[in-house]
């Protein structure tokens, strides 16, 4: 069986700990490969190597690094098909879902192609007598990238290509449940002309994350993964001296106003809320329609949507819709809060606990889930479920709906469907949560934006990607400057005009 190990200075490695974790086929639920787990030891040495190679790579020139970024933008696109049947072969997800993965990182990359605009500092000429004033941006040495399972390519290179085009080093930790596309990565960027040292994968658990935390060579910390985790991280770091941008969980609202186009609100909640079986952070899973009749049109709209929707593995071809959540234990969870939710009131109206797909019984396969009619005091709405369940919540009116949202603990993402210009603008503008979408269903800011939750979704004061990645991954010197420049007389300098 293979054995996966950990990719330091510009070459695959294998791990030294003897421990190892199981890679998982998520539709068959077979062990195909073993990951190796590094120690703390093994963390530390790649820090080490990194920051010995990140002294020369700040010394670049960030057009320089910039080229080196495009080389890497070229790469991800000529093996597009390579890394999106990767990221389908260990997460599942459908290989159009895969494509998409990569190239919304691809899209941060092409972004970072404008470091030398990004980088570039102020100036203030004479802010006193014969004084100048500039800053400059410089890379805070060597940081860490610590990753989800759920888009193994993307947040990957959200996290790389802004710090390393930035003239930093990266240590990557992505999900020991999805090793394999962080590798290949790593392989294109030394293609590119990423010199060795500069990106460095460890793979590993709690150990090694705890390792970068206490690492203090380690300067920044990205994180994105579970509320819970993000504050832990969070916490950690900050408390050792670490600048630290750490992203969570979400639970994500569609208000429907009587006004919206009510087929286009149904089409993109399916998307929504099932695409990737539900396991993203920005995934729709509650539907806010505002009065009983819009709820009841919606509901006649949504069934029939839902119950055509295909779920099968990636290699059944791209009519497929969603695959398979990542391991039994989430799909177990899920099954647990659909259970609760109907213990506790809620009408299930479509019921995916007991779907099994012929020739893949041992995956972890889910059917799509639909209840109405939940409330905000039960599980199945206050837990973020992260798998194909969709949850109706219906309002009385525009304010309870917008209060829904701005009360839930979660901030991530939110939209709102409507035909009116005003009730767009007012819940865009009131509304305390960081991304939002209009007549929009999942509010994704394109690269050169930036992205963020608000709440319990982000910790942290900068985001990801955009012109936030680049005040994160680096730190301004601001220079005051005289140069004293005497008065000649008689060929001689007047060193006394100078005092």
């Amino acid at each position: 069986m293979e054995e996966i190990g950990h990719y330091i200075d510009g070459t695959r490695v294998a791990g030294t700990s003897g421990r190892f974790a199981d890679v998982l086929n998520p539709a068959t639920g077979e062990v195909q490969a073993k990951v190796a787990l590094a120690t703390t030891d093994e963390v530390n040495d790649a820090v080490a190597r990194a920051e010995t190679a990140q002294r020369e790579w700040a010394k670049v020139n960030p057009q320089r690094r910039a080229r080196v970024i495009m080389k890497l933008g070229q790469l991800i696109n000529d093996n597009m098909d390579k890394l999106a049947e990767a990221v389908s072969r260990e997460h599942g997800k459908t290989l159009p879902d895969a494509r998409g993965d990569v190239q919304r990182g691809l899209e941060v990359v092409e972004f970072c192609m404008g470091a030398p605009h990004m980088l570039k500092g102020e100036f203030t000429d004479s802010g006193g007598p014969g004084i100048d004033l500039y800053s400059m941006r410089q890379p805070l040495g060597v940081v860490a990238g610590i990753t989800p399972f759920n888009f193994p390519a993307m947040i990957p290179l959200w996290k790389l290509a802004g710090a390393i085009v930035c003239g930093n080093a990266m240590i990557l930790k992505p999900s020991e449940r999805v090793p394999t596309t962080a590798l290949m990565l790593a392989e294109l960027c030394s293609e590119a002309g990423v010199p060795a040292g500069i990106l460095q994968v460890v793979n590993g658990d709690k150990e090694a994350v705890d390792a970068l935390l206490d690492n203090e060579t380690i300067q920044a910390v990205a994180f994105v993964g579970s509320t819970p985790i993000a504050h832990y991280i969070y916490s950690r770091a900050t408390a050792n001296g670490k600048r630290a941008q750490c992203f969570g969980g979400a639970k994500n609202h569609l208000v429907i106003m009587p006004d919206a186009d009510l087929d286009k609100a149904a089409d993109a909640l399916v998307g929504a809320g099932y695409g990737a079986a539900g396991e993203r952070c920005m995934a729709i899973s509650v539907a806010v329609p505002v009065g009983e009749e819009t709820a009841d049109r919606l509901v006649e709209k949504l069934v029939p949507r839902i119950e055509k929707l295909k779920v099968g593995p990636y290699t059944a071809g791209e009519d497929v819709d969603y695959g398979p959540v990542i391991t039994g234990q989430a799909r177990d969870r899920i099954l647990g809060l659909i259970d609760s939710g109907v213990e506790q009131g809620a009408d299930l109206l479509i019921d995916g606990r007991d779907f099994s797909l012929q020739g893949y019984e041992d995956g972890y396969f889910i059917g799509p889930s639909f209840f109405d009619r939940v409330t905000p005091e039960m599980d199945i709405y206050k837990e973020e479920v992260f798998g194909p369940v969709l949850s109706q919540v219906r309002a009385g009116s525009y304010e309870e709906a917008l209060n829904l949202v701005m009360d839930n603990p979660y901030g991530n993402g939110t939209a709102i469907f409507t035909a009116d210009g005003d009730t767009a603008r007012d819940y865009a503008h009131r509304v305390n949560v960081g991304m939002v979408g209009v007549n929009f269903p999942i509010p994704v800011p394109l690269s050169y934006h930036t992205f963020g939750g608000w709440k319990k979704s982000g910790f942290g004061d900068l985001n990801q990607y955009g012109p936030d990645a680049f005040r994160f991954y680096t730190k301004t010197k601001t220079v005051t400057a005289r140069w004293f420049s005497g008065i000649k007389d008689g060929g001689e300098f007047n060193f006394k005009a100078m005092d």
